[in-house]
Parts: structure tokens; sequence; C-alpha cells
């Protein structure tokens, strides 16, 4: 793992109108690892992913101040923000397939991308649902309609569609929510093999899971940045912080 941060958050604050959500955040991630952000409901988590993309700007009545850098660069600067949300896949609670092909949904971005030739978007649709775990399973029905899977494959078309534009950081929002135990193994098993590939940032409510992938963990309360460590510390019977160790052993939350 590269010792150069990807990401870089100094002193963010947001507000929804006037109610403050985050407060003054400073952390950074490393190139390739993988972060968790655990956290009790309305701690900021999901709000804090909507900052590194942009799209708090479309949440009205919503205010940013500090900064986020992206690579050395701040995002503010960043003035195709479409080419930002590229870098930056995102993957929601609930798996929101769009209302076409199982191969469409896939070629969606890189053909807005600009991408024409057949054989090119054949290899990519391919690699992508063979990172998301899911080409052995619908090979064979590429041209079904993908809001007809099972909830579990697709929430790894998601992933596949995320992967599409060939994102830096990926970005996943409590990704399991929705699906069974045995499918969520799975998709830790392909987040595991694409931290290679790619910074991950997972915001989940599961504190095992984020145990069991994390390399560090952060841990928001209230909109509180209260710790980041290591994960192993984060878990361990000694974290800084008391209400750190209370959490990730189930007393509130």
């Amino acid at each position: 793992m590269s010792t150069r941060p990807k990401i870089e958050v100094e002193n963010l604050r947001l507000w929804y109108g006037t109610k403050p959500v985050l407060h003054g955040l400073t952390f950074s991630v490393q190139e390739g690892e993988i972060l968790a952000v655990i956290g009790p409901a309305q701690s900021g988590k999901s709000s804090l992913l909507k900052c590194l993309n942009r799209t708090i700007e479309l949440v009205p009545g919503a205010r940013v101040e500090g900064s986020i850098r992206i690579d050395g660069r701040d995002i503010r600067q960043i003035r195709d923000v479409h080419a930002l949300r590229r870098r930056i896949g995102m993957v929601t609670p609930l798996p929101v397939g769009l209302p076409m092909s199982i191969y469409d949904n896939v070629a969606f971005a890189p053909r807005c991308a600009g991408i024409t030739d057949r054989r090119e978007l054949d290899a990519r649709v391919e690699e992508c649902l063979r990172q998301a775990a899911l080409w052995d399973e619908v090979k064979d029905r590429l041209h079904m309609l993908g809001t007809k899977l099972p909830g579990g494959q697709q929430q790894r078309l998601t992933i596949a569609r995320a992967l599409s534009h060939k994102p830096d950081i990926l970005c996943l929002d409590e990704f399991s929510i929705a699906i069974d135990p045995v499918t969520t193994m799975r998709i830790e098993e392909v987040l595991r093999e694409l931290r290679s590939r790619m910074t991950i940032i997972l915001v989940t409510n599961l504190t095992q899971q984020a145990r069991r992938l994390a390399d560090r963990t952060l841990f928001l309360w209230k909109g509180e940045l209260v710790e980041l460590d290591r994960t192993e510390v984060i878990f361990s019977e000694h974290p800084r912080d008391r209400r750190t160790h209370e959490y990730v052993r189930g007393f509130f939350g």
C-alpha cells in the first residue's frame, strides 16, 4: 500500500440548512487502502460520502466548508463535476438497477464516455462483471432486464456498473443492508481483490464487517470524528476513546 494520501479531508463541516451535520472532520485515506466508516445512525456517514463526490451539492440547503483534496487537488477546483464522479464509484444501500439489460447497465457509463466500439464494450462489460463476481451467473443472459435479477445479483450488478468507468476510488454505503449473508461474503471477497486497484471507503453499520475488511476504521458519532486508527486498535480492548470501546461492543448504536 502506498504511503501517499489519496484523499485528504481538512476541517470538513456540513450543514443542512441550519442543522450542523459534520463538525470539522480532518483525516486522510491512503492509496490502496480500505477505510471503514462506522457509527450510529444519523452520525453523518452517508453525508460524508456525498461530500467526496460532490453529490451533496444536489441536496437543497446543504452548505459545506473546509477542503477535500484528491491526489492533492481540491475537488472544488474541478470544473467538470461529472469527471470527478467518474473517478469515484458509488454503491448505495439498496441496489438501483437501470431499466435496461444487464449488458447495457454496465455499458452505460463507458458509452457516455464515448466508447462505441463493440469489442471494447464487450471486454469492459465482461471485465466488470467478473470483478463483481457476477459474470459466471449471467454470461448467458446478458440481454435480460437487470431489474429482474434477485437482490444479491442486483447489488453485484450495481458494483459492476460502479466499476465500469474505472474509478480510482470506490465508495460503498451499507452495500449489504438488503442482501443475504452468503452474497455479502462474496462481495467482501470482491472488495479484497479490488483493493490492489483502487482506494475503498466502506460505510457500514456492521462492525464485524469493518473488522474483517478494513485496514483502518473511522468512528463517527453525531458528526464528530471520535477516533481513527488501525482496525485492530479500534477493536482492541483499549481504543483511545471510551465511546469507541462501547460502540464496537454494542453498548449503544
